[in-house]
């Protein structure tokens, strides 16, 4: 019994060692920052060494770097919306280090990540596949100065809702967006101490333009919610200006109950 024990330990230690030369080597020294770059947000990070710190600036890029000289090789640990991959660190000399090294997503392990319901990418998929239909919320718009706000199409995906927002510009003023803001609030202000108000945050927008000349379209993702008739979903979308130009959407809960699935 103690042979085949100490043989299953052996054949472990030999599986990990075996497991640990495979991977791939990231060269670190102390007078230089290697920043891992990801396809996707980074979720999850581990470091197997004290001797080596490391931080998260923007959502895909880890930063590490060690914290002295003769630092301790180690494993770091990645793990993304939809992927797990490991480097093995190896302290070099500073002419060896690297200063960037990208993640393949080929060369990854698949991993279901439980706190994501929906990755980034397949949000990016969908955005694109809701562009390709045709506006069905015709009537849902809104004018002012100089300005048309219009309403393409909602829809329903998992937990997630995709709002297609257009803006045409009929001004020869180019337009620059300061700010988009969605506000699920009162429908009717009788009295202003009394107005409420929440603000909701995308979990996805599929562009970053900040400025157009004429038309402007894009999609926003959303958490499912819901809020009681009395109330409307307001899209606000501000000029870069002191006295920018100001326009708002609003969208009522029956807009929302005839979201179309993709």
């Amino acid at each position: 019994m103690k042979k085949l024990l100490l043989l299953y330990v052996l054949f472990a230690l030999l599986f990990s060692a075996s497991a640990q030369d495979s991977l791939q080597v990231v060269h670190v020294h102390e007078s230089i920052s290697t920043h891992i770059v990801s396809p996707e947000p980074i979720q999850y990070v581990d470091i197997s060494t004290d001797d080596v710190a490391g931080d998260i600036p923007v959502a895909n890029i880890l930063r590490v770097k060690p914290k002295h000289g003769g630092a301790k090789p180690g494993i770091i640990t990645i793990v993304g919306e939809r992927f797990l991959v490991q480097y093995k660190l190896a302290y070099s000399r500073a002419d060896r280090a690297d200063t960037e090294v990208r993640i393949d997503p080929t060369q990854v392990d698949d991993y279901l990540n439980p706190a994501v319901a929906m990755s980034r990418e397949d949000m990016a998929r969908f955005a694109l596949l809701a562009l390709q239909r045709k506006p069905q919320f015709n009537s849902v718009n809104s004018k002012g100065q100089g300005m048309l706000a219009k309403l393409n199409n909602i829809y329903t995906v998992g937990d997630y809702f995709f709002i297609d927002l257009s803006l045409r510009n009929d001004t020869n003023i180019p337009y620059t967006i300061d700010q988009i803001r969605f506000k699920i609030e009162d429908k009717k202000v009788v009295k202003a101490t009394n107005f409420q108000q929440v603000e909701m945050q995308p979990t996805f927008q599929l562009y970053d333009t900040g400025s157009f000349k004429r038309k402007y379209r894009n999609v926003f993702v959303f958490k499912k919610f819901t809020f009681p008739e009395e109330k409307v979903f307001n899209i606000e979308v501000a000029e870069e200006q002191i006295s920018g130009r100001t326009i708002s959407l609003k969208i009522d809960y029956s807009d929302i109950l005839h979201a179309d699935t993709l």
